[in-house]
């Protein structure tokens, strides 16, 4: 009989793209549905980015790409690392991917080989654990609980890195949408320079989207001498409201980037014309959508850090970036809402769904399973009547 790979019994489908389907499949038989679960942002770009577009479609070449990406895009992208303090990369330390995902699943192949570790906080997103079970990675779970505001301590990470052969970091966090300030990053990077064997990957793909003035922090801006080592990971999918035209970085070690440019050419060959003017354009057009929005966002996570402070027992730290809010929902284990026990945050979440016909992702979908993940992404008004179907819920546990 024939049979599949070995790899593909270790690939499992994305969790939270499981509960936007069964979201979108209540929506379709008639139920009025409030999706928090996929992270998406919910806005167009700017006129100026269809500009660009329309203008690329009329000059089609029609030919192959760069596999590293076009020069004009990857211009762009230095300048946008310019703006966020990184100076000093130029188009030999960059490369571009089909959205972060791929580059992410990419440089998990270029530095991975079977059987190496890789090593990250919990909560984590989920294609983390999905992209190194693929390829035969281990991994090293490093817990940061609702307690430690769901941040690594440098004491853990010193402790995690013997052995680690990538560390990777995801600053603003996706699922619980904290930052790391820049004291914490310094104390962060004074433990990565004592271990030199480690590869470091910082998902930074929610660097402009950071709230109350705390700003966005790296490891190279605090160490130097790390450079070598780190690799930046950015995409326009959430700063521009494009997780559609799928467009990745990373800005790293020239070797580095190189093996990106090599896998491309195996894998992709290169990002579309259209698409290329489109995150060129977004880059370097005015940003008044993206800043707008994130004004919007951080009101947005206030409404819904309001909403959980007034409910008993549920704990969440502050989340300053990103969209999402990752409260810690276990008071409710033990509990029933008409009739139906909960005793998981999987319970909690088809609890709610079915009852008040609001989604979200429980929290083990991320290691984390006191807790779920909001998306507060939606329109305001759904957002409101979403928050307060949330708090009935709650207030109907018996």
């Amino acid at each position: 009989m024939l049979k599949l790979a070995e790899r593909m019994g270790r690939a499992k489908p994305s969790a939270i793209m499981a509960v936007a389907e069964k979201a979108k499949q209540l929506k379709a038989e008639g139920r009025d549905i409030v999706s928090f679960s996929i992270g998406v942002p919910n806005f167009l770009p700017g006129e100026h980015v269809y500009a660009a577009v329309r203008e690329a479609l009329a000059k089609d070449s029609g030919q192959y790409g760069s596999n590293r990406g076009a020069d004009a895009l990857l211009d762009a992208y230095l300048h946008h690392l310019e703006e966020a303090g990184l100076t000093g990369y130029t188009r030999k330390n960059v490369a571009t991917g089909i959205g972060a995902k791929h580059v992410l699943y990419n440089l998990a192949e270029a530095l991975l080989n079977p059987g190496d570790t890789i090593a990250f906080a919990v909560p984590y997103w989920t294609t983390y654990v999905d992209i190194a079970d693929i390829i035969g990675a281990k991994t090293k779970l490093l817990p940061c609980p609702a307690e430690q505001n769901y941040k690594l301590t440098p004491a853990q990470l010193d402790a995690a890195l013997p052995g680690t052969h990538v560390f990777l970091f995801n600053n603003p966090s996706n699922p619980t949408g904290m930052v790391y300030t820049r004291e914490e990053i310094a104390a962060l990077a004074d433990v990565l320079v004592k271990h030199p064997d480690v590869w470091i990957i910082c998902d930074d793909i929610y660097n402009r989207m950071v709230f109350d003035g705390i700003g966005y922090h790296n490891f190279v801006n605090a160490r130097p001498e790390l450079r070598d080592r780190v690799i930046h990971v950015d995409s326009i999918s959430k700063t521009y409201g494009m997780p559609g035209w799928r467009v990745g970085f990373i800005a790293g070690p020239e070797i580095v980037a190189q093996a990106m440019v090599t896998m491309n050419s195996n894998h992709i060959t290169n990002i579309p014309e259209m698409v290329t003017a489109a995150a060129v354009a977004a880059l370097t057009g005015p940003q008044d959508v993206p800043q707008q929005k994130n004004l919007e966002f951080q009101g947005k996570r206030d409404q819904v850090l309001a909403m959980l402070d007034a409910i008993p027992g549920v704990k969440c730290p502050r989340p300053q970036g990103a969209f999402y809010v990752f409260p810690d929902i276990s008071c409710a284990f033990g509990k029933s809402h008409g009739g139906v026990r909960i005793d998981t945050d999987v319970d909690f979440c088809n609890a709610l769904l079915q009852a008040k016909g609001v989604a979200c992702v429980p929290g083990s979908a991320f290691g984390e399973p006191k807790g779920l993940r909001i998306s507060y992404t939606c329109p305001t008004a759904q957002l409101a009547d979403g928050l307060k179907r949330f708090a009935e819920f709650f207030a109907e546990l018996k």
